[in-house]
């Protein structure tokens, strides 16, 4: 009986192990991590920060190193159409954390990033070299407010501060709604090339005929403009405006004003200062009055700004031009 008993236990346990166990539930794979140095899953993010649906097409730029330890910086642009918004995020090196802010040096001119992106060479300009204002503004020839500023501007500028600012002027042509824009900048720096007295005179000029101008009678005014003035050949003037000669000119100008993220004409920098829109002239004659005062012993902005204060050395490296809005370098 005994020996029955065994035999049966020994039985069942060589059943049990030869029984196959049964297999584990499958379990889900695990989600792939979120990082917002995917520039998937970092358009997916603004657009739902920003409320942008497909409509609205995202570019997100290479990432560079940030301005503070353990951040990488990436600019992020949104268009649709005529419109543009340009951003700045901060991206943790994990790629976790997004800042979306300003970031300041405090030994530096907090406005540092924008005059660095300014080059005033080879810009229209009037005022006085080594001023300790320069203003940059961005303008298109065929916005309304850019010709309410462009007025402001030149009846009080100079009459209020002759030698305290210099203004230097730069297209920003909005082709998707003006289309007479960019033809005229382009026509404008043709102008410049030939006389600069006649740019600015060109410049009062077509901003006060704006509403009698359109993309088809524009050359033939132009010239007509050109002939009430003694040091405009017109046949170089159509020459230029033919071939596109100054078209580079223009571009470049509003590839800055893109890098500066000018959203909007018109735009103007006080040593660096971003007001957009258009500013009254009280409001503007109060930033330049305390930019003046603040430059006195900053000199860390404007054309005179301390950026270099060697002796003149026959056969050395020339100085700084004026023209430069490079704030003073620290030793």
């Amino acid at each position: 009986m005994l020996k029955r008993f065994v035999l049966l236990v020994m039985s069942a346990l060589i059943a049990t192990a030869q029984t196959p166990a049964p297999k584990a539930a499958a379990t889900a794979p695990e989600a792939k991590k979120k990082s917002a140095l995917n520039k998937a899953d970092l358009e997916a993010y603004v657009r739902h920060l920003f409320v942008w649906p497909e409509a609205i097409t995202v570019e997100i730029k290479d990432q560079k190193p940030g301005p503070m330890p353990g951040y990488y910086e990436v600019a992020v642009r949104g268009v649709s159409g005529a419109q543009m918004q340009n951003d700045t995020f901060y991206v943790s090196y994990d790629g976790q954390r997004i800042i979306r802010g300003l970031v300041y040096d405090v030994a530096a001119n907090p406005f540092k990033p924008e005059l660095d992106k300014i080059k005033t060479e080879g810009q229209p300009s009037f005022g006085t070299p080594g001023a300790p204002v320069v203003i940059a503004e961005f303008s298109d020839y065929e916005c309304p407010y850019c010709r309410e500023q462009s007025k402001s501007l030149r009846d009080n500028l100079m009459k209020t501060f002759p030698k305290e600012v210099r203004l230097y002027y730069f297209d920003y042509p909005l082709e998707q709604i003006h289309p007479w824009a960019k033809p005229a900048a382009m026509a404008g720096r043709c102008v410049f090339n030939q006389s600069v007295s006649s740019y600015w005179d060109f410049h009062d000029w077509i901003f006060d005929k704006q509403s009698e101008i359109t993309a088809e009678n524009m050359k033939v005014k132009i010239l007509d403009f050109a002939k009430t003035k003694s040091d405009l050949d017109t046949a170089k003037l159509t020459s230029c405006m033919d071939t596109k000669a100054t078209e580079k000119d223009v571009d470049r100008s509003v590839v800055m004003g893109q890098n500066l993220s000018v959203n909007q004409t018109p735009t103007i920098f006080v040593n660096g200062r971003r007001l957009a829109g258009v500013s009254s002239w009280p409001d503007l004659k109060f930033v330049i009055d305390f930019e003046i005062g603040y430059q006195k012993t900053a000199k860390n902005a404007g054309e005179d700004c301390g950026c270099d204060v060697r002796l003149p050395i026959f056969g050395d490296a020339p100085a700084a031009k004026p023209g430069s809005l490079q704030p003073a370098k620290k030793e």
